[in-house]
Order: C-alpha cells, then structure tokens, then sequence
C-alpha cells in the first residue's frame, strides 16, 4: 500500500466517523432537548435587562423563568417601575399589585468632620480593604469608612461620597441591595421610601465610648423610646426605627441628645450628611 493510499484511506475513516458522531449528536439534541416555554422569553424582553438582583434572582432572565416556572410575583422588579409591572400583569394574567418602594439609607452621621480617625490608611481604596487594617482607620468600629466601595456596585450611580461618608439618594436608588451586600459593616439598609427619619448610627458601644468617637453617635439615653413608643427599639445601647410604625411627633429630632435622629427631608447644614 503506498502512502497516497494510506493517507486516503485514514482520510476517508475520518470522515466516515466524523460523519456517524454528528449523527449521533443531532439524534441526542433532538431526544434530550429541553423545550423552555416561549412566555419565559418575552417576559424577560418586558424586563428592564439591568441583572441588579435586587428581585433575588440571578438576573433578568432568571426572574423570568422563575415567574413562570416556579409562580414568583411580578410586583419584584423595583427598576421597571409601574409601566414594567403593568406589562407583567398583562402577559402572565397576575393582578399588578405594586410593592412598597424601598431605598438604600446608610445609618451614619459620622463623616469626616464629626467622626475622627485614628489613622492615616494609605492602602487599597476600598472599604473592606480598609477594615482588615488595624479594625479601619476610623475611632468608631461601625461607621462608614467612606472607600466608596458601595457606590462602585451601584448600577445607577445612586450613592456618592460627601465629607467622605456614603450618601444614597433615594430618588435614584432602584432598591437592587448591591450596597447593602457590598458593606463591610453592615451598616446600609433597606427602608420604606416614604421614610423619612432615621437613627443614622451603627454603634453598639456605650454612650461614653460613642461621644469620643463621633460628635452624632446614640447614647443609648432612651429619649426616644420614650417620646416615640413603640417607633423606637433598644438594641442593647443602640435605637433603631421600627419602619411599619409612623412616627408620631418630629419632635424626637429635635430632642435626641446624640444628635443621630435625622429628617433627611429637611435641609442640612453645611458639614452634615443627609
């Protein structure tokens, strides 16, 4: 046998094997394919495409699949809006019920010019880079450490940094919870938007511990548990705002002795942070 012969004959085997593989392969696609319900597909075309995660699912795709798959409500998606839902509504046959709008607020009032710190850190520009250090290089142990880690997550640009403290706007905020799982402290959270006061502190320390850290730290004094009922909790030296009860008097602005009870509708004066 010469080589041409050789060459031929393991060229044509090739083939011929080639050939049967994709056969193969053709007949298993067919047998084993999935079929996906066309719904999900023009359901995720209704969807704004922004993959935030802010419905809890992966992305947009995801939620799609999900909605007709495993039933989820149509009311997640906090980007669409109510032009969104209503076309939701539309093709899967779910009434459009509209869920309370939540928005990211940073429960701190220390920036850097009511919260000193205790260091120069001159590493990576990045909050929890800046924790690892030596606890951060902030006196308080739980505020902002104003890196920006945050506002580099946001999708739309929502958080900036003002005196060096993260300040969400509400009126841009699209409630993904990016954020929230980018701080290291644990100290953004989601809150109805029509909230209007908040106790923007995260420390845990007794009431002399916080003053030497920030200049508007809770106290743990219980004013206002005490003018605001059940608006207010304790926990332990800490308050925090019940959000399914209003607030019934503003007074309690005016009379938190720590100065951390804010109305981020009013204005605020030059050095503090909404």
């Amino acid at each position: 046998m010469t080589l041409v012969q050789l060459i031929l004959i393991t060229a044509v085997a090739i083939g011929i094997i080639g050939l049967v593989c994709g056969i193969i392969l053709s007949v298993s696609a067919r047998f084993f394919a999935v079929h996906e319900d066309p719904r999900i597909g023009e359901i995720d075309e209704l969807l704004p495409g922004a993959n935030c995660g802010g419905c809890g699912y992966a992305g947009c795709a995801d939620y799609a699949k999900a909605i007709i798959v495993d039933g989820a409500t149509i009311n997640l998606c906090a980007p669409g809006g109510a032009d969104t839902l209503a076309a939701l509504g539309k093709c899967t046959g779910q009434e459009a019920i509209a869920g309370e709008k939540m928005v990211a607020v940073v429960m701190c009032g220390g920036d850097n010019t009511k919260a000193p710190r205790k260091f120069q850190y001159n590493g990576i520009v990045d909050c929890a880079a800046a924790a690892s250090v030596g606890g951060g290089d902030k006196i308080c142990s739980y505020g902002c450490l104003g890196y920006g880690s945050c506002l580099r997550v946001c999708p739309v640009s929502a958080i900036e940094l003002v005196d060096d403290i993260a300040v969400v706007h509400p009126e841009l905020c699209i409630s993904c919870g990016a954020c929230v799982s980018a701080c290291p402290r644990d100290i953004i959270s989601m809150v109805p938007a029509t909230a209007s006061i908040h106790v923007l502190c995260n420390s845990k320390d007794k009431g002399p511990v916080v003053k030497k850290a920030c200049e508007v730290g809770c106290i743990g004094c219980r004013m206002c548990v005490k003018l605001g009922g059940e608006t207010f909790v304790m926990d332990g030296f800490l308050a925090s705002r019940d959000y399914s009860i209003e607030v019934a008097d503003e007074v309690i602005v005016e009379k938190c002795p720590g100065k951390c009870i804010v109305n981020t509708n009013e204005p605020q004066t030059s050095g503090e942070s909404a």
